[in-house]
């Protein structure tokens, strides 16, 4: 695209910082609220998104914590059934679909242009279409709970409890439009970042050559337009189940409830994937930079990601082993499950021998990434746990699910947010946020965070059981330790919004390109804040070897 741009020869020599101001008028959106509108600049729709996604995770954070007071004590009757079960319902729809995917995607529409040499991402317009599309979901599906038609069946929807039979009114329509808004907006995404990636990239960016969490984003984005099409077939289904009276999911006509569950978690156990692995890119230029040395094992890390793609769409029965299927047809799944902890363990042991063979800055960043690790570990553990049999039947709907599942995405893909969001800021906004702050967040997050979930696992293998309201006496001293602890993590997290208003406002202003010493990366090589057109020209290959990571 660069290529094909030519500016009128007037005689005079332009500096770069004329030619800039030049490209910023010429790119600039329309003034007022139609520009605003209309706007498609990768930078503004990636901030937008991020944002959104932001708010999303508050509104699903203050859901979570209604229920922390309900489960506070047994014998509560501050909050009815009813009213519970659109509350997990919406917690869990909140995070998987509004939150988790799409600040992952946020981050690769913001940085992977940048990061690749091109000036605008592919398809700018649909990538706008993209997140209207979405936040026109979340806000739909967020008026119907306010209007206490909110979805009560979960963040899975199973049948036949959704089905017409059990679920009247339109609580799980709204849900089930919600999800074809918000994969739409994923598939539409992927594709963008899909195109930029292999038809954009500056001429000396070969793939060899590209930054891990473009590698990363790409894994994710081929893993979007497989996984996002079987959910949004499943909630059609259900629609016309529920709607003209088809019978896809009714046994008695013919239909499968199992076929719900096959069709969702082909998507739902790829989703959990495509929610860290973005996090582990961002570990892994983390980790680099504040290691001051390349990444260990380049083309162990890239084989690592795609093979946890791959293997990612097969272990989705692993969630159906108390359904019933052919136990050997379960061993399969079992071995898969087990099996994809390898190149997870190739990463982390990548990343230790980076440590262990740099420099290291315990920068907040640096401090976030450790703390993914740990407790990336800890989930995953218990994930291979879970993957045995003997062992998921014993444990299947109790809190033990609820604190893998949740260690796995709070604290494991949480905290590689905001690795990202430390390592990052100052080149969005232009200004260094407080380090003593930052600090103290990580700090408080580590310790509530697992003062929330920990106790969970005692839960769960004294049998308590999942999705209630209400729950015997014998678990009562654990969940009050678990409700401190998320009123802890809730709390601490203030301080994120107050630090990026402090940064924006007041922080001290950035003077260099490269705000971090030993920052690898093409980002790094333009001004901070980016300017809209990001690349005046292509860079050279020379700019590319200085920003390579290995």
């Amino acid at each position: 695209m660069a290529a094909e741009i030519e500016f009128p020869r007037d005689g005079l020599d332009r500096d770069e910082t004329h030619t800039r101001e030049q490209l910023g008028r010429t790119w600039a959106s329309p003034r007022g609220v139609i520009g605003w509108l209309s706007e498609v600049d990768h930078k503004m729709i990636g901030r937008r998104s991020l944002i959104a996604a932001v708010a999303f995770f508050v509104l699903g954070g203050l859901l979570a914590l209604a229920m922390r007071v309900q489960l506070a004590r047994a014998d509560s009757t501050l909050i009815g059934p009813d009213l519970y079960n659109q509350l997990f319902s919406m917690h869990g729809s909140t995070m998987m679909f509004l939150f988790a995917v799409p600040v992952m995607q946020a981050f690769g529409v913001y940085l992977v242009p940048l990061m690749v040499g091109t000036r605008a991402i592919a398809f700018p317009r649909l990538n706008a279409f993209a997140f209207w599309v979405y936040v026109f979901g979340g806000v739909m599906l967020y008026v119907a709970f306010a209007l206490d038609i909110g979805p009560d069946t979960g963040w899975f929807s199973y049948v036949p409890l959704s089905g017409p039979q059990y679920s009247s009114g339109k609580r799980v329509d709204f849900w089930a439009q919600m999800i074809t808004f918000t994969e739409l907006s994923s598939l539409a995404i992927a594709v963008s970042t899909i195109c930029t990636i292999f038809k954009q990239r500056a001429p000396g960016m070969t793939l060899s050559k590209m930054p891990l969490f473009v590698w990363a984003l790409l894994v994710t984005s081929f893993m979007v337009c497989f996984a996002m099409p079987a959910v949004m077939i499943a909630s059609t289904y259900l629609l016309l189940d529920r709607s003209i009276a088809t019978q896809f999911f009714n046994p008695a006509e013919g239909g499968d409830p199992l076929l719900w569950q096959h069709l969702f978690w082909f998507f739902g156990h790829p989703e959990v994937y495509i929610i860290f692995i973005p996090a582990l890119g961002i570990v892994s230029m983390v980790v680099a930079t504040f290691s001051r040395r390349p990444v260990f094992g380049y083309p162990l890390m890239v084989l690592a990601l795609l093979s946890t793609g791959f293997l990612a769409f097969g272990l989705w029965v692993h969630h159906m082993f108390a359904t019933g299927l052919p136990r050997l047809g379960d061993s399969f799944y079992t071995a898969a499950s087990m099996m994809i902890a390898l190149p997870s363990g190739v990463q982390i042991f990548c990343w230790i021998a980076t440590m262990w063979l740099g420099e290291i800055r315990f920068t907040t960043p640096m401090l976030f990434m450790i703390g993914f690790v740990v407790e990336f570990v800890l989930g995953g553990l218990t994930g291979v746990m879970l993957a045995s049999v003997p062992m998921d039947l014993q444990v299947h709907d109790t809190y033990f699910v609820v604190a893998h599942f949740h260690y796995v995405l709070v604290p494991g893909a949480i905290f590689g947010i905001m690795a990202g969001v430390y390592y990052w800021l100052p080149k969005w906004v232009g200004n260094m946020y407080d380090m003593t702050l930052a600090k103290w967040h990580f700090w408080l997050s580590t310790i509530f965070v697992n003062v929330l979930f920990f106790p969970q696992h005692f839960l769960g293998l004294a049998g308590m059981p999942r999705r209630i309201p209400d729950y015997a006496v014998q678990f009562t001293d654990w969940n009050m330790v678990s409700s401190i602890g998320g009123f802890g993590f809730g709390l601490s997290q203030l301080l994120f919004p107050y630090l990026i208003w402090k940064c924006v406002k007041s922080g001290q202003r950035v003077t260099s390109n490269k705000v971090w010493e030993g920052a690898h990366g093409l980002e790094w090589e333009l001004p901070s804040p980016a300017p809209y057109h990001s690349w005046q020209e292509p860079p050279s290959d020379a700019v590319i070897a200085r920003g390579a990571f290995h």
